[in-house]
């Protein structure tokens, strides 16, 4: 039975997909029975390039797309190379693991109110500039989407610095970069010359998944990126809320448009992937050392303290806005504080705090069964799962979820499961499971097989050895993919609200909805709980071994890892 779960958790990734991609390729071109298309036809697409502004929103959402891409791609590698191995590098791993749990909405309202015209940035310059009213400048919604890239590299510098640290072991990335100073070479230049070429294949698929992500964002381009126009994406989903149904054609047109921006950026930044490696390896071989390299290397870390101290400062932003009372500019604090905004929506944040758990428990505990039960085939099996396996259970995060999201609506539909939290729950699930089996395979495929040779010898089955051996070792590592997952279903805002219909209410989907109202208090209470429900299970990812294991502490050791 065990083994048949591989392909069931496969086809639970591109089934999904695949029926949402065919739901939006067929309206694209007219074909859709429950709105009246019968007939293939172009006029979905000949009203799609009629659009005003169309030109300027692709070209929006490809050039910050592969901006914030190639930025936060660059800040990592250039890190990693100057301070691998160092307390630095050690400090910050531990400064950027919890924010990697901040969903990308909650970082995006932060950094809105340390930039915006009256943010605390520019108000801490009005006290010394003697400023009595803010600037008039487009800090944030910007015409030229700068503020998007930089709500995206905050958000995307943890998330490869994480992938990047589970690679440098499989790279060998100690004893290289002994080697290399042995020979001379400066820290950056040996890491780039030596460690880069094979740790960058292992961290490929994550890098386009970042890309993926970044060119087709919903939910931080609504809070950050310019509005006339805005990105693409953005316009489709307006366009796939507005009353008129038939503008239903229209927008699948658009979801394809977005799709070719996707697979057009990933083109792209494969060919300059190989224009690099063939500049690369002439440079790798020229011999010089670069051995003075102490100004790059402060500069790498300055740089990655400023990405995550704005992400840090933002959140404490969100918390004082969130009990401020009177606040005139340019004072650095309010003049009070009042806890009656959150006494008053008390009611309406239980529901929404409901609503997300409701949504996401479920999505990550059959999430977790998935993923535990294909990496326990694995080991029975005596093989690992493929490249191509891989890559399909990466699928999800590949695909712009704008493009697939409505045509998987319109099969739930289909289904008779239209608005219902099965089908929300389902549609969080395909992109859980990549995060889950992220975050747990490593740790699994690392415990030493002799623990489980050892019962078998005993005359354990191969079940008893998987929940009372290797499990157990593997409590802390299975509670933080669980904290992982749930961090990654509370941040879901296109799933909840297309597939859901606008019927449930998460603390995600009313965040982003206040987005356009302006009242920063109620945006910094919706913002902050979009951060509680994660933390919390971070914290009972420590909080429980510590509990469990107090009195072993070769358990607690093994729950380290």
């Amino acid at each position: 039975m065990l083994r048949f779960v591989p392909i069931l958790t496969i086809l639970l990734m591109i089934g999904p997909v695949s029926a949402g991609l065919i739901g939006t390729l067929l309206p694209a071109f007219g074909v859709l029975p429950a709105l009246g298309g019968t007939s293939v036809s172009l006029d979905p697409w000949a009203a799609l390039f009629a659009q005003p502004g169309l030109a300027a929103s692709v070209r929006l959402s490809f050039v910050t797309g592969v901006m914030a891409t190639a930025i936060s791609v660059a800040i990592v590698m250039l890190f990693c190379a100057a301070w691998q191995g160092t307390r630095i590098f050690h400090a910050m791993q531990r400064i950027l693991s919890p924010i990697l749990s901040v969903p990308h909405a909650t970082a995006a309202f932060g950094l809105a109110f340390l930039i915006a015209p009256s943010g605390w940035i520019v108000r801490l310059v009005a006290q010394l500039a003697g400023w009595d009213r803010p600037p008039d400048i487009a800090t944030i919604h910007d015409p030229w989407g700068m503020a998007l890239v930089a709500g995206l590299v905050a958000k995307e510098i943890p998330f490869l610095f994480l992938m990047t640290l589970s690679a440098l072991p499989q790279a060998d990335a100690e004893r290289t970069a002994q080697v290399t100073r042995t020979l001379g070479y400066g820290k950056i230049a040996g890491w780039f010359k030596a460690t880069l070429p094979r740790v960058y294949p292992q961290i490929r698929l994550p890098i386009l998944a970042v890309l993926a992500y970044s060119t087709s964002v919903v939910d931080v381009a609504i809070i950050l990126a310019p509005t006339t126009p805005a990105p693409l994406a953005v316009r489709i989903l307006g366009w796939l809320s507005d009353p008129d149904l038939g503008l239903r054609f229209m927008a699948s047109s658009a979801a394809v448009l977005q799709l070719v921006i996707v697979v057009g950026a990933m083109a792209i930044w494969m060919t300059g992937e190989r224009l690099l490696a063939f500049l690369g390896r002439h440079w790798a071989e020229d011999g010089h050392r670069f051995s003075r390299d102490g100004g790059l290397r402060g500069l790498s870390a300055v740089v990655a303290l400023v990405a995550a101290g704005i992400v840090v400062l933002g959140l404490v932003v969100l918390l004082v806005w969130s009990i401020a009372g009177f606040w005139a500019f340019p004072d650095l604090l309010p003049r009070g504080f009042s806890l009656r905004l959150w006494m008053r929506e008390l009611d309406a944040i239980g529901d929404g705090l409901v609503t997300t758990l409701l949504i996401g428990v479920p999505a990550v505990l059959i999430a977790i069964t998935l993923v535990l039960a294909c990496l326990e085939n694995e080991v029975r099996q005596g093989k690992s799962a493929g490249r191509q396996a891989i890559l399909l259970i990466y699928l999800p995060l590949l695909v712009p979820q704008i493009s697939f999201m409505f045509g998987l609506q319109v099969f739930f539909t289909l289904l008779g499961l239209e608005r219902t939290l099965i089908s929300v729950v389902l549609g969080h699930l395909v992109f859980v499971v990549p995060y889950v089996f992220l975050s747990l395979s490593e740790p699994f495929h690392a415990l030493d097989p002799r623990y489980g040779q050892a019962a078998l010898c005993l005359g354990a089955s191969p079940n008893r050895v998987f929940w009372k051996v290797r499990l157990p070792l593997l409590t802390r590592a299975v509670l933080t993919a669980a904290a992982v997952g749930l961090a990654v279903t509370v941040g879901q805002y296109l799933p909840t609200l297309l597939i859901g219909a606008g019927r449930f209410a998460t603390v995600t989907t009313e965040a982003v909805a206040l987005a356009s109202g302006g009242d920063r208090r109620m945006i910094g209470i919706y913002g902050l709980l979009q951060m509680v429900l994660p933390f919390a299970g971070f914290a009972l990812a420590l909080v429980i071994p510590a509990i469990l294991f107090r009195d072993r502490r070769g358990m607690g050791a093994q729950n380290k890892g």
